[in-house]
């Protein structure tokens, strides 16, 4: 297992310059989660000259995580790109999902994430969960995202778990939920939290940042708990006092210098935006 665990490779994308807030893992050829496009030439020169991916493994659509894949496909168009069904129809035609972000955004979008290109739909592989793919064993787990994956190497034990395991940058403590708009589920994410666990991993690779080999299911514990925290603070607090809240208990835990990188992952304001909704969404559904 510990052989294994050495061949994956942790690439630092350096996302706005600021190292340990994007992570794409490379495993046998496959990429997974490549980041977003505006840090492409950074991963390439990282790859190294004559690295040609074997697949492209999508945990889920966010730009962070996703955002390179089309223009990789450009690249090198013979290359499959792995995504689950409900955002399949989004890689091959991001232009609502662009004007959507573009939204919350602004003009920041393309510093922040670069150009969204269109996947062809006969490069990608629909995922449902449950399958194998590249031998990788996936599971659907949404939550944080519905069109969210995981994938685990069964041989190595390392599981490729996206967001669903939370924000956590060693050798900090602490672990944030980060719950961006539109399709927050906390009870999904605490089953998908519950699933992970029982795969039993050596080490969970954080897209946001590094590998987590030690206290797996401490990890997974104190992400419950911050979740349920963050969920509460979120229904009894403003924006600007949950905000402000988070960032204290941040920096509060890493110190100023470090937090910046946990803040660029996992913006606050988002997080409260998209507990946000969550809230107001079953409360619809519960008067419906």
């Amino acid at each position: 297992m510990g052989g294994s665990l050495r061949a994956v490779r942790a690439i630092d994308v350096e996302h706005l310059g600021r190292e340990r807030v994007i992570c794409c893992y490379e495993l046998d050829g496959l990429l997974v989660d490549p980041g977003p496009e505006s840090c492409v030439e950074t991963l390439l020169d990282k790859l190294g000259e004559g690295f040609e991916p074997r697949a492209l493994m999508l945990t889920h659509i966010h730009f962070d995580h996703a955002g390179a894949s089309g223009a990789l496909v450009r690249r090198w168009p013979d290359v499959p790109v792995y995504v689950h069904e409900r955002g399949a129809g989004h890689m091959a035609d991001p232009e609502r999902l662009v004007a959507s972000a573009r939204r919350l955004y602004g003009e920041d979008f393309d510093r922040l994430w670069g150009e969204v290109v269109p996947v062809p739909e006969g490069n990608l592989r629909v995922l449902e969960g449950g399958e194998q793919a590249e031998g990788l064993r996936v599971a659907y787990t949404p939550g944080h995202a519905s069109h969210h994956v995981s994938y685990l190497h069964e041989s190595g034990g390392t599981a490729f778990v996206g967001d669903v395991a939370g924000v956590r940058i060693e050798p900090a403590e602490i672990v944030i939920a980060p719950t961006p708009p539109p399709d927050i589920d906390v009870e999904a994410w605490n089953r998908s939290i519950d699933l992970v666990e029982g795969w039993r991993p050596s080490a969970l690779a954080l897209t946001h940042f590094g590998m987590v080999t030690s206290r797996i299911e401490d990890h997974l514990e104190a992400l419950r708990d911050q979740l349920a925290e963050e969920a509460q603070l979120a229904r009894d607090r403003s924006a600007e006092e949950f905000a402000a809240g988070l960032r204290a208990q941040i920096i509060d835990a890493v110190g100023e210098q470090a937090a910046a990188a946990f803040l660029q992952a996992a913006p606050p304001d988002q997080i409260f935006q998209g507990l946000e909704r969550y809230w107001r969404k079953r409360a619809e559904r519960e008067t419906a």
